[in-house]
C-alpha cells in the first residue's frame, strides 16, 4: 500500500506524515512538496520525496504514480480559483496515475450563506468529489487551536480577546488531534472508501469570554473580551497579508457558522479530541 500526502512540509501535512510512519513501513509512504530544500529532514527519516505543483498537471501525475491512496492537503492560498483550478488539476492527474482511493482535508466553513472568502471552494469541493468517480473520504477540520499559542502574548499584553464574533462560540481541533483522525482514516479503509463526511472538532465550542476565562486559568494573567468591529480586526492585522480574509471568517463565526461540533474525532480514533484547556496547558510555556 503506497500512501502519499500533499503538503508534507507544512503544519499539518509534516504532522500526518509523521503520525503515519509510526503505523506504517517508510517504503509505503511518499510525501509530495513544492519546495524539494524543505524536505530534507523527511529525505533523511527514508521517506520518499517527489516534488509535484497543484499549477502543473504533468508534475503532480508524475508524483502521484503508484500511489494507492492520496491524502490531499490544500495550499493555503485565499484565491478561490486558484484552489478550485488547484483541485482540477490534481483530479486529473489522480486519473492519469491511476490512483482510486482520496482523502480531502478541508474546512467546516462551507455553508451557502458563509461570508467567508473560501466558502465556495469548501462548498464545491465535496460535490466535486462525488462526481469524480473516486473512492474518498472528506476530513472538514474546525478552526486550529494551535495558531491561539504564540497569540496568547498579545493577548496578555491587551488583557482581551477582540475576535468579532459578539456572544457567538467557535468550534477548534489542534493539528495533532487532525493528523491523528486523518491517519486512522488512511488505515481503515471501511471509515473513508464510501464518500463518508467527518467534522474534526473538540467536544464542545467555546465562547470567548469562555475561552478568556480558560485563558486566563492556565497562563495566570487576566484575559477578557472585547470585541472589535470587522473593519477594525481588519485594520489591526492588516500588516499580516491576510486581514480581510480572516475577518470575513470571523464574519461567519459572528453568524453563528464556526461553532459546529461533533463526535466523529471519537468515533474515528476511540477517544475524545483533546479540550481547549487541556491543549493550552500543554503548550503554553510561562516565561
Amino acid at each position: 500500500m503506497k500512501y502519499t500526502v500533499t503538503g508534507a512540509t507544512g503544519n499539518l501535512g509534516s504532522r500526518i506524515i509523521a503520525q503515519l510512519s509510526q503505523q506504517v513501513a517508510t517504503d509505503e509512504l511518499r510525501a509530495i512538496v513544492h519546495t524539494l530544500s524543505k524536505a530534507t529532514a523527511l529525505e533523511k527519516q527514508g521517506i520518499e520525496i517527489r516534488q509535484g505543483d497543484y499549477l502543473d498537471v504533468d508534475s503532480m501525475t508524475a508524483a502521484l504514480e503508484g500511489t494507492d491512496l492520496l491524502i490531499y492537503v490544500p495550499s493555503k492560498t485565499y484565491l478561490v480559483e486558484q484552489r478550485v483550478h488547484e483541485l482540477e488539476n490534481t483530479l486529473k492527474a489522480v486519473k492519469q496515475a491511476k490512483v482510486k482511493k482520496i482523502i480531502f482535508v478541508s474546512f467546516f466553513a462551507d455553508q451557502e450563506n458563509n461570508p467567508f472568502v473560501m466558502s465556495p471552494y469548501y462548498g464545491y469541493a465535496p460535490r466535486r468529489l462525488a462526481s469524480s468517480g473516486l473512492e474518498y473520504a472528506v476530513v472538514k477540520n474546525a478552526l486550529y487551536a494551535d495558531p491561539l499559542i504564540p497569540y496568547l502574548p498579545e493577548l496578555i499584553q491587551r488583557e482581551k480577546l477582540i475576535y468579532p464574533v459578539g456572544k457567538e462560540a467557535l468550534s477548534f481541533i489542534s493539528l495533532d488531534n487532525s493528523a491523528e483522525a486523518i491517519v486512522q482514516l488512511a488505515l481503515n479503509p471501511a471509515l473513508r472508501d464510501q464518500g463518508q463526511t467527518y467534522l474534526l472538532s473538540q467536544k464542545e465550542p467555546y465562547t470567548m469570554d469562555r475561552l478568556g476565562e480558560l485563558m486566563t486559568n492556565v497562563t495566570g494573567e487576566k484575559i477578557g473580551y472585547e470585541p472589535v468591529t470587522l473593519e477594525e480586526f481588519s485594520e489591526i492585522y492588516e500588516s499580516d497579508g491576510d486581514s480581510e480574509e480572516l475577518s470575513s471568517m470571523y464574519r461567519g463565526g459572528a453568524m453563528g457558522l464556526l461553532s459546529d461540533v461533533s463526535d466523529d474525532f471519537q468515533k474515528i480514533t476511540g477517544h475524545e479530541a483533546e479540550t481547549m484547556e487541556e491543549f493550552l496547558e500543554k503548550h503554553y510555556r510561562k516565561e
